[in-house]
């Protein structure tokens, strides 16, 4: 019975075995699946994040990969050089470097701004200063228009942080000969005053761009693309000859020393063309120097100073009186007993030269005759004269700032500002428009637009004046230089006949005129014969014991025009037998 259980109960536990065992492949077909399902969900997951990142998130890695290496580098574009009309290099654009640094970089290494303050020229501590107030930033500039040899040392340093980027500083070969009618550009080299400013879209290029590849240390290892293509600025070729230039900025240097003047301008302009061959200024400034750059300095005083030209105004209404018919070259104008009253004025010859010519009363600047001749003629008449040989508005210069001076309107006028305009009160000129009216008697009344660009070949122009009453009043200006007494004596060029006029004229504070201050000015036109240049020179304020035009403003025109007919191969009146003399005085009285 005892077998029979135990066979029993072993049978029973047999039996019970097979139920376990069966137990087992379902637990491992469950871990199976588990890991499988496991692994299926992990792939999914990886094939899903790499169709987002190659197909739906491409771009944007690419571009953050690109930018890693490579970069978009701007092509500066090269500012176009101005030359004069001889193509002598007047401003050029040199290449430079600007030092710049990350801040935040070069703070791992301050210890070497010592050295870097060295090297670019800058104070040790201003440097410090600078750098540790800009730590919130990536960008500081430490200096531009810095030197290809400073340059060379800083990228020999190897600081990190510190980078170089080109880009061009212009230079001014003539300096300060040149500085008033160039002006000049800024750090960006853009102008700002002058020729500079004036012709800024002509010169001033569109700068270009490049994808390049670069190194961990930040150069440039390869372009890899145009993206936009640099457009360099244009040549720029002005009428300016630099010798003319040149030899005005020495003379007019020279009396403004001499007579110890405030300041004072030459212009010359080519009869022929309108082309502008010199334009000067003092004080001078040097546009290389720019610790000189202030307004006060650098305004160009030829262009955008106005004054009463006292009686180098006076050719101007003679010009009106020859046209109106009422006078010819041979009229004689009775100025006793040396003052004529106008209303409850009194206009006064410093002596009292009786019946006279024209000739004379421009020879000896007679007020009282010209008071006598513009009161004989219509207002209308004048102003009509004067306003179509551009006076009271801008010239076609094109310079920036230019004034327009002031000629009121006819309808304005009374007798006796009549009478004052015609010795060179009441109205304003620039220097540059008592030239134009000039060179419009010397072309015989063709009043061409002034240029400060090269003209080649013929130039047309307006004719505003009859050529008969030009070559009158040519013939009549002679006198001014070579009658005897003249006040124009000293603008006589060896050679050449001169046809001009002096001009003295009381300085306004704008309520009344000082007895001591005055501009002295002598415009004309040479050679007589065959005028070809036409030059004004002003002299303001000359203190030295000289202050009439004829003495401080016509031995400047002599020099100058004298010179340039000479730079430029004119031929000698003398070498033409039927070259004019000033008419003789008739006595014919004015009725």
């Amino acid at each position: 019975m005892s077998r029979r259980r135990w066979f029993g109960k072993s049978g029973s536990t047999r039996a019970a075995r097979p139920t376990a065992t069966a137990a087992r492949p379902v637990a491992f077909r469950l871990r199976l699946g588990l890991l499988f399902g496991a692994l299926l969900v992990c792939g999914a997951g990886l094939l899903a994040r790499a169709v987002q990142l190659q197909l739906v998130q491409h771009s944007f890695l690419a571009d953050e990969g690109a930018q890693r290496y490579t970069r978009v580098a701007a092509i500066v574009a090269h500012r176009g050089p101005i030359t004069d009309r001889n193509d002598e290099p007047l401003a050029v654009s040199t290449p430079v470097d600007a030092v710049w640094v990350n801040p935040q970089e070069l703070a791992a290494d301050v210890e070497q701004l010592p050295l870097l303050a060295g090297v670019i020229h800058v104070d040790r501590q201003e440097l410090a200063r600078r750098v540790s107030t800009a730590m919130d930033s990536q960008f500081l500039y430490l200096v531009r228009g810095l030197q290809p040899a400073d340059s060379r040392k800083v990228r020999e340093l190897q600081i990190p942080g510190v980078n170089l980027t080109r880009e061009y500083r212009r230079y001014y070969p003539a300096g300060e000969v040149t500085g008033h009618l160039l002006g000049f550009t800024n750090v960006d080299d853009i102008g700002q005053e002058g020729v500079e400013l004036a012709y800024e879209n002509w010169l001033g290029g569109e700068d270009g761009s490049k994808r390049v590849i670069q190194g961990g240390d930040g150069h440039q290892v390869e372009d890899v693309e145009s993206i936009r293509a640099v457009r360099p600025g244009r040549d720029l070729r002005l009428s300016i000859d630099q010798r003319i230039q040149y030899l005005a900025y020495r003379e007019l240097k020279a009396a403004i020393r001499d007579n110890r003047a405030r300041s004072g301008s030459v212009v010359v302009i080519d009869v022929r063309t309108g082309e502008v061959l010199a334009m000067v200024d003092q004080p001078a400034f040097n546009p290389n120097d720019r610790s000189q750059l202030n307004p006060t300095a650098y305004r160009n005083r030829a262009v955008t100073d106005y004054f009463e030209p006292g009686s180098s105004i006076k050719p101007f209404f003679v010009a009106a009186a020859l046209a109106s018919g009422r006078f010819n070259a041979n009229s004689i104008i009775d100025t006793s007993p040396g003052f004529i009253q106008v209303g409850p004025s009194f206009i006064h010859d410093e002596h009292n030269l009786g019946p006279i010519s024209i000739a004379t009363v421009l020879a000896k600047s007679s007020n009282v005759g010209m008071a006598h001749i513009a009161l004989a003629l219509e207002p209308r008449q004048i102003w009509a004269t004067l306003n179509a040989l551009g006076f009271g508005q801008v010239t076609t210069s094109g310079f920036p700032g230019e004034s327009q001076g002031v000629l009121q309107n006819y309808s304005h006028w009374r007798e006796v500002l009549l009478a004052n305009m015609s010795h060179g009160y009441g109205l304003t000129v620039t220097p540059l428009q008592l030239a134009q009216a000039y060179a419009t008697l010397g072309a015989y009344g063709i009043r061409r637009p002034v240029s400060l660009q090269r003209v080649d070949g013929p130039v047309a122009g307006e004719r505003v004046l009859d050529g008969e009453v030009c070559k009158q009043l040519l013939t009549l200006l002679q006198a001014v230089v070579t009658m005897p007494g003249a006040t124009g004596y000293l603008a006589a060029i060896p050679g050449y006949h001169v046809a001009g006029k002096t001009g003295t004229a009381w300085k306004s504070d704008g309520h009344n005129y000082s007895q001591d201050r005055f501009v002295g000015t002598f415009g004309g036109v040479a050679p007589a014969s065959n005028p070809r240049l036409a030059a004004v020179v002003v002299i303001d304020e000359p203190t030295a014991g000289k202050h009439r035009g004829g003495d401080v403003a016509a031995p400047v025109f002599s020099a100058v025009v004298g010179g340039a007919l000479r730079l430029i191969g004119v031929v000698p009146d003398d070498a033409h037998p039927g070259a004019p003399t000033p008419l003789p005085a008739a006595q014919v009285a004015l009725r």
